[in-house]
């Protein structure tokens, strides 16, 4: 047992001890309300990208004209990844929806979610690239962009629609850079783009019911281990605060 006085000006007296506020709240519990509307857009996404493949000669949709001797753009290679940080960066600049624990716990499980799913698919399909080389379908390049461009949207898109959008333009950047080396159909980043997406919100959907609930036992746990009452003497008053683990 932990046991400490703290010497303050003289308080009025209350019967018992009483739990603080603060200490109900050890670990916050953070609502959230997940809207199935939101799975419209990377579900559309994804089904544009999955017909233009099945269907023979959709793939770019005869409107992307390619060269076959290109010099490569290698940007892509290190924006796949840098975009999983994005919503770090845009922390530094504008108000976030939710701490950089948060973030990078839904991060995390975008990109597993993400990875599975298109890596699936990628082995599955076993579609033939522009370029000759096998596992097109989707982008994997691509869907990581846009899941850090949709993260960031999911985090500033309330107090700063200008870092909301930002990520967006960066990822058609990876995406176009992904047709422009040959790397991929139009399908394929078409595909990726809903994939990223669709990580994301299943993420959000998924970590906020565990990570509260885990919240609610911390909070349970710790009111009942801690005490704070008022405390009276000749001297003057204080508060009793005791600690049990």
């Amino acid at each position: 047992m932990f046991l400490m006085i703290v010497c303050l000006l003289p308080v009025k007296a209350q019967d018992g001890a009483v739990q603080s506020d603060s200490l109900k709240q050890k670990m916050p519990v953070i609502e959230y309300k997940f809207n199935a509307k939101h799975l419209i857009l990377p579900a559309s996404l994804i089904t544009v990208g999955a017909v233009g493949t099945a269907i023979d000669g959709m793939n770019d949709f005869h409107f992307f004209s390619r060269k076959s001797d290109v010099k490569k753009i290698r940007a892509d290679d290190y924006l796949e990844w840098g975009m999983l940080g994005w919503v770090f960066v845009c922390d530094l600049m504008g108000k976030e929806k939710h701490n950089w624990v948060d973030q990078l716990m839904l991060v995390t499980l975008a990109e597993g979610m993400n990875a599975v799913m298109t890596r699936t698919l990628k082995y599955t399909v076993k579609e033939t690239r522009p370029d000759g080389g096998p596992y097109s379908f989707p982008s994997g390049h691509t869907a990581n962009a846009f899941l850090g461009a949709h993260m960031a949207y999911k985090e500033f898109k309330d107090s700063s629609p200008v870092l909301a959008y930002s990520g967006y333009a960066i990822a058609l950047f990876v995406a176009g850079s992904r047709l422009y080396n040959n790397r991929h159909w139009v399908a394929d980043v078409i595909a990726g783009a809903g994939f990223g997406i669709l990580s994301v919100e299943l993420a959000y959907w998924a970590y906020f019911p565990l990570r509260n609930t885990i919240a609610r036992k911390v909070n349970s746990k710790a009111a009942r281990n801690m005490v704070i009452a008022p405390t009276f003497n000749e001297q003057g008053g204080g508060v009793y605060f005791s600690y049990a683990f």
